[in-house]
């Protein structure tokens, strides 16, 4: 899977969802995402996640901002649910120069 391409400058919000992979009544307790290097050279990936993530029924969302243009990284959500469960989704998300 992969995220719409950001810019540098751009500030949004990415989401993940785990409706397909909850069983009847379980609910996300907790999520925690991360950023990773897949092309390109950034020393500080981790300065993408902005705040903590935000569970809101089976959709889990974070604050993406910053990035090295020409860059493309791997955003990983893992996410604990009541039951308990681990679960994990990942995506990938170019970041591109202003006029790319």
């Amino acid at each position: 899977m992969d995220f719409s391409p950001k810019t540098p400058a751009d500030q949004e919000f990415f989401a993940f969802d785990y409706a397909r992979r909850l069983g009847t009544g379980e609910t996300i307790a907790s999520a925690v995402w991360t950023a990773s290097v897949v092309e390109g050279t950034d020393g500080n990936p981790s300065a993408l996640i902005s705040g903590t993530a935000t569970v809101s029924g089976s959709r889990v969302s974070q604050k993406i901002i910053g990035g090295t243009a020409d860059v493309q990284y791997c955003l990983v959500c893992t996410a604990t649910t009541s039951r308990p469960q681990i679960l994990v989704e990942s995506a990938h998300v170019w970041v591109r120069g202003a006029c790319d």
